[in-house]
């Protein structure tokens, strides 16, 4: 892919690129988590606790094997592709190191923790990183059309 690392993402087409991710997830595991549980699975869901480790591997598990193997091999998820931006390493603009994927995940974790203030963060900051791009080395692009 080309990219040109001075045209950041930002905050509002992430937060589009998410919700579509989003969608995508849960319209793959809900189904099997009502297959595995059943319709009460949904009262479980409620209560905020892991009905099992069916529900571990599908609610934490996949969706982190899913955003990384995208990071690593598409460059972006689902969702990114759909709003043509891309994850890339900060300094070379190249594609993510295993270690940076994983790194810039477990990111969001601490991003979430201060009401969401991490993410948020993207709207204010000059390069629009969150604190699990800077804790990763990354940044997010826009993504040029290749002209014919």
């Amino acid at each position: 892919m080309n990219h040109d690392v001075r045209s950041y993402a930002g905050f509002w087409v992430r937060l589009l690129a998410t919700l579509i991710d989003t969608v995508v997830i849960v319209c793959i595991t809900l189904p099997l988590l009502i297959a595995f549980y059943g319709w009460a699975y949904l009262d479980m869901a409620q209560t905020g606790l892991v009905a099992g480790k069916v529900d571990f591997l599908l609610t934490w598990v996949a969706p982190a094997v899913f955003a990384i193997a995208f990071w690593l091999y598409k460059q972006a998820t689902p969702g990114k592709m759909a709003v043509s931006i891309a994850v890339v390493d900060a300094s070379t603009g190249k594609s993510l190191t295993v270690g940076q994927s994983v790194g810039r995940y477990l990111g969001y974790f601490l991003a979430a923790m201060p009401l969401g203030l991490g993410f948020l963060w993207v709207a204010f900051d000059p390069r629009k990183q969150g604190w699990h791009d800077k804790l990763a080395g990354t940044v997010v692009v826009r993504v040029n059309k290749a002209r014919p």
